[in-house]
């Protein structure tokens, strides 16, 4: 999960993406990075942490011109070094800059063609850098001379479409031409287009969330479609295409769960509404399993709960309280790396105003529970502020896949509801009751809002992969080399792959 923008504009642009990248921070709190282009020339600056740290006056001062591309971001693939942090460049073909939200499930051996057939180096572990290579190849294959034109650009997106498989969202900085987006053939991850009508001419910004846009004062246009690639000159002229032959609209349902902010709209759907959707058809659940008089007070754990748990109270007729207050200097422990970090966090993060528990019993609203760290601390610190019974309830359905489409849930032993019951997590984060939503209950809380989204991409609910690629021994693979991150089993992991391309070969 990360957060991405391009702008092409009448005026200097570092300011807009700077305040976008605010936006969208809550996609990513590893590394943040700007790249410009200006004339000929790209002026880019990256580092680890938040934006506010990252960026000073003297920073912005370098990044000069109209157009360019902005990244915060997490780790998945790869690791948090700060050579990783996002935009990559390559100097060949033009001059391309790129960013990336997503994974890409097939980068590893992505990288070893890159060596073997199109002779590029990769300099970094990242799915990213591979993918901007592939992207660059492609350019070079579709273009002869020194022109390059959209029908060129579309062309280069088709074919990598066949070569890439995952996950990606992706704005690129071509030098001297413009800005080109693109979405994967599922449309896992989201992207959306906003524009602004001014005197010179209209202003264009691509990014993740809608509420990049509006924040910056853009009127939203519409999101890129599933396939389909965007190229934008420096003319501000727009072109687009579909580029996939078979492209089906498949967003990631924890999007809405969780990942996105809830002003935003994703394909369509309002995550705030649908974040409300999902309290309702929990108060359904809950109202068939406990009888009146069960549970005195409904609190939400702040912030992303907070819809779901209010609508549920509601529809109870139960009172809400804000029995948790969060401390908002604290980064989101699910993005934490680090089991003992995220548990020293939850700590600093929420504080238990006593009075709101002593003597209830308390339902706890969670927009889900994946490793359950956090939610044995929370049901603890509810405990010990008086509250005679902890009954724990998740907005989403138990989380028992790993995700490897862009969100760090690499392993099944790290997720809590992975080969137990519910009523051994329940015993897990010592709850007195545990309630989760049902699978379909969350797919029909987005497409009750929008009833065009017929299909998600819901792997670590279902177990259900979209990309049709990801087997047992995949996973197995990215677990061991997660579980050993030792630089030998990488080098055999690697090894292995390269064998096997010899064997296609």
């Amino acid at each position: 999960m990360c957060g991405i923008v391009g702008v092409v504009s009448h005026g200097p642009v570092n300011q807009l993406i700077y305040d976008a990248l605010l936006l969208l921070q809550h996609r990513g709190q590893d590394a943040a990075g700007i790249a410009t282009n200006h004339g000929n020339t790209f002026s880019m600056y990256k580092a680890n942490g938040l934006v506010r740290d990252v960026f000073r006056t003297r920073n912005m001062r370098s990044l000069p011109g109209n157009a360019g591309i902005g990244q915060v971001r997490y780790p998945t693939a790869g690791s948090s070094s700060e050579e990783e942090a996002q935009p990559f460049y390559v100097n060949a073909p033009f001059g391309i800059i790129l960013a990336h939200n997503g994974n890409l499930t097939n980068w590893e051996q992505l990288k070893i063609e890159m060596f073997k057939n199109d002779r590029r180096h990769v300099n970094t572990d990242s799915d990213s850098e591979v993918l901007l290579n592939v992207l660059a190849h492609e350019i070079q294959q579709a273009t002869s001379g020194y022109s390059l034109d959209p029908s060129a650009l579309f062309k280069a997106v088709s074919v990598l479409h066949t070569r890439v498989r995952g996950s990606y969202a992706v704005v690129a900085q071509i030098a001297g031409y413009g800005l080109l987006a693109f979405r994967d053939p599922y449309g896992i991850r989201p992207l959306c287009i906003g524009f602004n009508d001014t005197e010179k001419g209209p202003e264009y910004i691509v990014a993740s969330e809608s509420v990049a846009l509006e924040g910056l004062g853009f009127r939203f246009l519409r999101d890129v479609l599933p396939g389909e690639a965007i190229f934008i000159d420096l003319d501000g002229k727009l072109y687009n295409q579909q580029c996939a032959e078979n492209p089906v609209l498949n967003p990631c349902a924890f999007e809405f769960v969780y990942l996105a902010r809830p002003d935003s709209v994703i394909d369509g759907a309002s995550v705030y509404a649908s974040r409300l959707k999902m309290g309702e058809y929990l108060a359904e659940k809950i109202r068939r399993q406990f009888s009146s008089g069960d549970i005195d007070v409904v609190m939400p754990i702040p912030d992303s709960s907070r819809p779901a748990a209010m609508e549920l109270a509601l529809k109870l007729n139960l009172d809400y309280r804000e029995g948790f207050i969060k401390n908002r200097y604290i980064g989101r422990t699910f993005i934490m790396p680090g089991q003992g970090l995220r548990r020293k966090s939850v700590r600093q993060k929420l504080n238990a105003i006593s009075s709101e528990f002593k003597g209830k019993s308390v339902l706890l609203v969670d927009d889900s529970i994946v490793r359950g760290t956090t939610s044995r601390e929370i049901v603890q610190m509810a405990r010990d502020s008086g509250a005679k019974r902890v009954i724990f309830a998740s907005a989403a359905p138990p989380v028992m896949f790993p995700n490897v489409y862009g969100i760090d849930m690499p392993t099944r032993n790290e997720l809590i509801a992975y080969g137990r019951t519910e009523e051994e997590v329940c015993r897990e984060i010592t709850a007195d009751a545990l309630v989760y939503q049902d699978v379909e209950s969350l797919k029909r809380s987005i497409s009750d809002i929008n009833p065009a989204l017929k299909n998600f991409e819901a792997s670590c609910f279902d177990g259900i992969y979209v990309t049709g690629d990801i087997s047992r021994d995949y996973l197995d693979r990215i677990e061991f080399v997660r579980n050993n991150p030792k630089p030998e089993l990488e080098d055999a992991v690697r090894s292995q792959l390269n064998l096997n391309l010899a064997r296609v070969d």
